[in-house]
């Protein structure tokens, strides 16, 4: 088990990260240029990516279903109750500015070491819903980009996603590792991908849920939540929600919290209304700063998720960010989420039966 108080840590990473971003977003002006760099071939990356199917390996009609057992569940050392890496990022840039960007090489670097260690991606939404479809002894993990930049996504006149933005670096880690499932969660806030004109707007969210993209809430104005009256929280969310229905998308069932700062009511980040309109999310994202627990697990907080900031082992980072965690994890694999390749199971070691919320996981699967 993590030894660290998971409240103490969590709180005083949000409040690094919201230090931070409110010194990054107050000096410095939106990085709106294409973020596409040099235009050199990616290998093997497909000119028009296709929509997504549930698995990377095959097409749904293809894939032979698997059932879970005991004896199935201990070859692979299934753990379904152990941790999972949400992962968060902010912008690529060519030349890092603030501690919270990424290069695109540093990106490409850190998936690549996923797809190596048998990580498939999954999107925010299906870790919440526990819908984790993905092969036997693998480990899910979950990309999320804040803030809808357009160093994210973007287009090239061929129609495929830009070189050297975050959709064109997973399609590429994806044509090298066939498992690797290129799919991600952006929140957005009123102005998704740097995009100002609405016909662009919506062809962009349209072509990402299309192939498995997420593209959920992130506020509409970016604010520190804590900071606004309960009232103001609400239409800062609704008038997002309002935005993303207007973009094509369905009603966001995952809120990212600006900074990772909670409300002060706590409720009114998963559920409220303004104007007449109701919100309800299914899972909140802090900004902080350790892996999620299992959603499967009876100590899953579906309001109070944590997440890891990308970044190396230097000053705060020592104990806080991905190179950590994943040599942490990667040290400790009895603790990481191992799936059983069974999607209507659970499957979990006996000792860790107690720690598994039965009305969550439908079938276990005991070894």
């Amino acid at each position: 088990m993590i030894v660290r108080d998971v409240t103490r840590v969590t709180v005083l990473a949000n409040v690094v990260v919201v230090v931070v971003g409110l010194i990054v977003l107050t000096l410095l002006p939106r990085w709106n240029s294409g973020g596409d760099g040099a235009r050199t071939a990616v290998a093997a990356r497909p000119s028009e990516p296709a929509p997504a199917t549930a698995s990377a390996e095959a097409p749904p009609g293809d894939k032979e279903p698997v059932t879970a057992t005991p004896e199935s569940a201990k070859k692979v050392k299934a753990n379904e109750a152990g941790l999972v890496p949400v992962i968060m990022y902010h912008r690529l840039l060519p030349k890092r500015i603030a501690s919270i960007d990424r290069t695109p090489g540093q990106f490409r670097k850190e998936l690549e070491r996923l797809a190596r260690k048998n990580y498939v991606p999954i999107t925010a939404a299906e870790f919440v819903s526990g819908e984790i479809d993905i092969p036997a002894g693998s480990h899910p993990v979950v990309l999320t980009f804040d803030d809808g930049h357009s160093s994210h996504f973007a287009l090239d006149s061929d129609g495929a996603p830009k070189r050297d933005t975050a959709v064109g670096i997973i399609y590429e880690v994806a044509a090298k590792y066939p498992e690797f499932r290129p799919v991600a969660t952006f929140w957005v806030n009123r102005t998704p991908f740097g995009l100002n004109d609405r016909a662009e707007q919506t062809r962009a969210v349209k072509w990402l849920v299309e192939r498995g993209f997420e593209v959920a809430n992130h506020t509409y104005d970016h604010p520190d939540l804590r900071s606004l009256p309960t009232k103001r929280v609400s239409e800062q969310i609704v008038r997002q929600e309002r935005l993303l229905a207007k973009l094509g998308t369905g009603p966001s069932t995952t809120l990212a919290l600006p900074y990772g700062s909670r409300p002060r009511k706590l409720s009114v980040a998963h559920d409220g209304k303004w104007d007449g309109t109701r919100y309800d999310f299914d899972g909140v994202f802090l900004a902080g700063a350790e892996p999620a627990v299992s959603p499967f697990a009876k100590k899953f907080e579906r309001y109070a998720i944590p997440r890891i900031q990308s970044n190396g082992k230097h000053g705060e980072c020592s104990r806080w960010c991905t190179t950590y965690w994943l040599d942490w994890l990667d040290d400790h694999p009895k603790k990481r989420y191992t799936s059983d390749g069974d999607p209507k199971s659970v499957s979990i070691p006996r000792k860790l039966r107690d720690t598994v919320a039965s009305k969550r996981a439908g079938k276990i699967v005991v070894y």
